[in-house]
């Protein structure tokens, strides 16, 4: 029986990747729904190709240039907008899985949607859980949901936790792999003039402009770090990063009796989709095997607090609890917007970010309303830092 997929955010790196999966299996998967921002074009060649029941844009003026060169090449896609129609392609009763792929904030509320529905959710939007852990936890136990971590170290984990998929007893340590980024080494000297051209030169991952800031800052890493700790039920003090450059293992499990379960593979979201789609069975993904005889070594190192210090705010806005690490995703993603502009330095966003978790007043995060509340604050207050 065919499972039907909608891909939130489809034009993006995890979405195309995501779509090259599921044509090569088209006797187990179809795709339901496709979405994305406002990237006309790009989503009609893939609506063309991929022949969706539905397409969703952000606004109503994009969905109709979308709505009429689909008509011109004769598609019977049905294109929606807004935030509702992406809540709705998620809460269909004919699809079976969300790939949720959409960047930032913005990919919250269609997530929490198909957590509502009890859909299986691959999850490749870290910020749903950054953002409203214990609801949105809460939510996928109530349903029946079932919730598979895409991002290459949660889903390496995942693998390599005894079968259950429960840190018991016998777990030591989680191993969260980084690769350092590009600026891996540097200085705050050294980072201090940095542009964004430098800084979305990823060295082993393709990825978009605002994650790749993010990785470059390893605030990525600190977002991972706390969304780590809510699939897995642990403690920041329970996980351990280790810089990792060639990316070839992808995160580890330690455990009291000395061993270490590791997950390997060659740098491709292709491998965590395929097995996210597929669990608990394991599909092709397209992926060149990895072959041992080419690596010519594995590097380990700490990481460096100081120099980059968003691994340690994002620590400090997990234990804080309730809005915080809302206010530190808001923060970030205002402030990586800014360094994109030019208008503030690489150094700068973290401070911003720090700035904005000192003079956050602590909330329960005890509904969705007080998360978006407290979203929104953080936008406005380092917005308003900028303009100072």
């Amino acid at each position: 029986m065919i499972q039907w997929i909608t891909v939130l955010g489809a034009t993006g790196s995890i979405g195309k990747s995501t779509l090259d999966v599921i044509a090569r299996h088209p006797e187990r998967y179809g795709v339901f729904a496709l979405t994305a921002h406002t990237q006309v074009q790009a989503l009609l060649t893939l609506c063309l190709t991929h022949q969706p029941k539905y397409a969703v844009m952000a606004d109503a003026a994009s969905a109709e240039q979308l709505a009429q060169a689909l008509t011109a090449h004769k598609s019977n896609c049905q294109v929606l907008s807004g935030e509702r129609a992406l809540s709705e392609v998620c809460e269909a009763p004919e699809v079976d899985q969300v790939m949720a792929a959409i960047v930032g904030a913005a990919g919250l509320m269609p997530t929490l949607s198909a957590a509502k529905a009890g859909k299986r959710i691959l999850l490749a939007n870290k910020e749903a859980l950054v953002m409203s852990g214990q609801l949105f936890m809460e939510t996928v136990k109530q349903s029946g949901s079932t919730l598979m971590p895409i991002d290459s170290e949660h889903n390496a984990i995942f693998q390599s936790l005894p079968s259950n998929r429960v840190v018991d007893s016998s777990v030591e340590k989680i191993l969260l792999t980084a690769s350092g980024g590009p600026f891996r080494g540097y200085s705050r000297d050294q980072l201090a003039n940095i542009t964004p051209a430098q800084a979305v030169k990823h060295p082993n991952w393709s990825m978009g402009q605002k994650i790749s800031v993010d990785s470059a800052s390893l605030m990525n890493k600190g977002l991972e770090l706390i969304e780590a700790c809510w699939l897995f039920n642990v403690l920041p003090e329970q996980i351990d990063v280790v810089i990792h450059p060639e990316s070839i293992i992808h995160s580890m499990v330690r455990y009291n009796d000395g061993s270490v379960i590791a997950q390997m593979g060659n740098p491709d979201m292709r491998t965590p989709i395929a097995y996210g789609l597929a669990w608990p069975e394991r599909i092709d993904s397209g992926v060149e095997p990895l072959d041992f005889f080419k690596l010519a070594q594995l590097n380990f190192q700490a990481p460096d607090y100081e120099v980059f210090p968003a691994l340690s705010l994002s620590s400090k806005a997990f234990k804080q609890g309730g809005t915080t690490p809302a206010v530190l995703n808001a923060a970030n993603e205002i402030a990586v917007a800014s360094f994109l502009q030019e208008q503030i330095s690489f150094l700068r966003i973290s401070e911003l970010v720090d700035d904005a978790l000192q003079h956050h007043q602590h909330q329960q995060a005890d509904s969705i309303e007080s998360v978006l509340h407290a979203d929104m604050w953080a936008r406005h207050f380092v917005q308003e830092r900028i303009k100072q």
